[in-house]
């Protein structure tokens, strides 16, 4: 019989939502934990369900079973993780505390559990003698695979040793991502007299005046989140307060405080190594890449090197360029330090493009924008958005669409959720509330919902949101991944959509970048929010002579993280050294501009300490490799070519993890890809 705090949480009933959307208006906070123990004893009865079988094991009845195991559990736990990113607040986090070290507890009973293992190994070990499709091969390589590398062959103390490891692990990502959020939260910038502000464009200081009101202080407040820090950074005149700003934002958890990460830096990475030679492996890198397209370290830092080989040479020249403007302007004593770099950069490019945010900004409105990128995924796939009211949403600022396929069948629900707020981690990312499988007994399709979460520029009283060209990029890149989850069609859930190598998830993202620079894109959405002219097609040519602009020395950036990323994780003996030199040590040959003492990366690196990218940050610039290679192809046959379009979600964005990534980049590129491609594209080769 249900309790009455069951019959009363909204988890346990079926969902009378549109499509089955979570019902944000109805979940609290305290229905969370009822609802992730009821999950985990479930979840509990249907692996013991397969353990008690007294049926020889089969795929059907161990590995399916436990593919289909645990969906409320699933359902829970993912839209508890997606408000702690987007939505959170300080009783969501002390409860995550709580349930995180149970999830981790619950991770590790079913993958040490010996007789659930032992029925996956039987069938395992019988699969070149049962008939399979290429999917379900996939699907017992992938479960054989992460039981042993979650454990399943450890033996008495390493099993306890790995159940503490992990659980450990679970609360220090927590604690890590707490602490920044909060760090950023908490600084402010405030200015009283106008002059602080000189060089400021008025978007800028409409938006401090903004944020001054909603803090309740006089003037104008400058905060850490991305559309206040980096305008700031790249237009104020004022070098003392451009230093005061950039060193908060580059100090962020450096401090011997509540919300310090330095000692949270070091157990991170030697937990992570504890646990990759706990499981027989000489570091946590060589542990990861093992399920990556690059195999080894040795893989990534031939690319990190030949990335640094090439474009170490521009990139000083850049360098040297904008410290030739900077001693022209400001004296031959002068140098270039990282707080100046953004803002003697735009003065060069301005002065060589005559091309600048703020000009553009007012053909980049909010509004516009989504309409072109929806309208670019119709012309390439036939896929068309309507805005749902009537979906639940966890903001006010989110808005739902329902998405059809080219056959007015219901593709996917897709949330929108754009404006920074307190709640909300910096950065951009997308992520699923729902994934995609098919009933293999109905055949019933039951379709995803996926969102795309940013911070951008905000609306102000008197004007619309209006993006920087940075921003329509990134909305670009999120929606990449979007269609990847949304045009998912595998079988098994724990297959499809972005369920792939981790160094290519990054492939889908990444190629929509391209279209941003295209004229003839441009041209269906970028007019200007009063006047609706069209962008001068003169401008869209500085557009495109811009695009390369310091292109090295942001590669060298990407390059640089790739290797302290690498630095932390390659790691075979514990770390209880000084984070900061260990740092400087680490990316030293990527490095351009001066290093700062007191500053770090490491403490605010969420990617590789609080996210998946741990021993995976290169994966931005392999996937950059693959994704120039790829794009190649649209423009050799036009970007909104059907055909092509309709090879890359065939052969990339429909299959999710069901093939090797390669086999199927080769089969819709017909070769494998070259660092050629990237080099054109950047002009770093001819």
């Amino acid at each position: 019989m249900m309790s009455i705090s069951q019959a009363q949480n909204p988890f346990f009933e079926k969902y009378t939502t549109p499509h089955g959307t979570i019902p944000f208006d109805k979940i609290k906070t305290v229905h969370f934990e009822p609802a992730i123990k009821e999950g985990i004893r479930q979840h509990n009865l249907e692996i013991e369900a397969i353990t008690d079988n007294k049926e020889i094991p089969t795929f059907e009845n161990t590995i399916v079973a436990y593919e289909k195991s645990g969906r409320l559990l699933n359902r829970v736990s993912t839209t508890l993780g997606n408000l702690l990113s987007a939505e959170t607040n300080d009783d969501l986090q002390e409860l995550a505390k709580d349930i995180m070290p149970l999830l981790s507890e619950h991770s590790n009973n079913i993958t040490l559990n010996e007789k659930l293992f032992s029925r996956i190994k039987a069938v395992y070990e019988q699969k070149d003698n049962i008939p399979l499709t290429t999917e379900q091969k996939q699907l017992l390589e992938n479960s054989y695979t992460d039981f042993i590398r979650n454990g399943a062959n450890l033996q008495g103390e390493a099993k306890e040793k790995y159940r503490e490891l992990t659980k450990k692990l679970s609360l220090l990502t927590l604690q890590f991502g707490e602490n920044l959020l909060k760090e950023t939260n908490d600084y402010k910038l405030v200015l009283t007299h106008k002059d602080q502000l000189a060089g400021l464009p008025e978007s800028a200081i409409n938006a401090a005046a903004e944020t001054a009101r909603e803090k309740g202080t006089e003037g104008w407040v400058f905060t850490l989140q991305a559309p206040s820090y980096g305008p700031f950074m790249m237009y104020a005149d004022n070098r003392d307060l451009r230093h005061e700003l950039y060193m908060a934002y580059n100090t962020r958890c450096t401090h011997d405080n509540e919300t310090g990460n330095l000692e949270i830096v070091r157990e991170l990475a030697n937990t992570r190594m504890e646990i990759a030679q706990l499981l027989g492996y000489r570091n946590y890198a060589e542990y990861t890449l093992k399920e990556r397209m690059a195999q080894n370290s040795n893989a990534v830092y031939k690319l990190l090197n030949q990335l640094l080989d090439a474009y170490t040479p521009t990139a000083k020249q850049e360098y040297a360029e904008v410290q030739s403007l900077a001693t022209q302007l400001e004296g031959k004593d002068f140098t270039v330090m990282p707080w100046d770099w953004s803002y003697f950069s735009h003065k060069l490019k301005d002065q060589k493009f005559k091309i600048d945010d703020e000009m553009l900004r007012p053909y980049f409105e909010l509004s516009k924008v989504k309409e072109g990128i929806f309208g670019l995924a119709n012309r390439l796939y036939g896929i068309t958005f309507r805005k749902n009211p009537d979906i639940p949403v966890y903001n006010k600022d989110v808005e739902a669409y329902d998405v059809f396929d080219k056959d007015g069948k219901i593709l996917a629900v897709l949330y929108t959720d754009f404006y920074p707020r307190a709640g909300k981690r910096s950065g951009a990312w997308m992520t699923e509330y729902k994934g995609q499988w098919i009933d293999e007994k109905t055949g019933d399709n039951s379709r995803p919902q996926v969102s795309i979460v940013t911070n951008f520029t905000k609306p102000t009283k008197d004007k619309p949101a209006l993006l920087t060209f940075d921003e329509v990029e990134t909305f670009l890149h999120e929606f990449g991944h979007s269609l990847h989850g949304m045009f998912a069609n595998s079988t098994y859930e724990s297959l499809s959509g972005t369920n792939v190598y981790w160094d290519f998830v990054e492939l889908p993202s990444q190629i929509m970048e391209n279209f941003a620079i295209e004229k003839e894109f441009l041209h269906t959405f970028a007019r200007n929010y009063q006047t609706g002219e069209l962008i001068p097609d003169e401008w869209v040519q500085r557009i495109v002579d811009s695009s390369n602009f310091n292109v090295a020395y942001a590669c060298l950036r990407q390059v640089s993280f790739g290797l302290l990323d690498m630095a932390w994780y390659t790691r075979d003996t514990s770390f209880e050294g000084n984070v900061e030199n260990y740092e400087k040590q680490a990316w030293a040959k990527a490095q351009i501009l001066p290093t700062v003492e007191g500053t770090c990366m490491s403490t605010q690196f969420s990617h590789i300490f609080a996210g998946g990218y741990a021993a995976g940050y290169y994966s931005y610039k392999w996937a950059e490799v693959l994704d120039a290679d790829a794009f190649s192809l649209f423009k050799q046959k036009g970007i909104f070519n059907p055909e092509v379009a309709a090879s890359f979600r065939e052969n990339i964005l429909s299959k999710g993890g069901t093939e090797h990534p390669m086999t199927l980049y080769k089969r819709f590129r017909g070769q494998e890809p070259t660092i050629d491609a990237l080099l054109i594209r950047n002009g770093i080769k001819q």
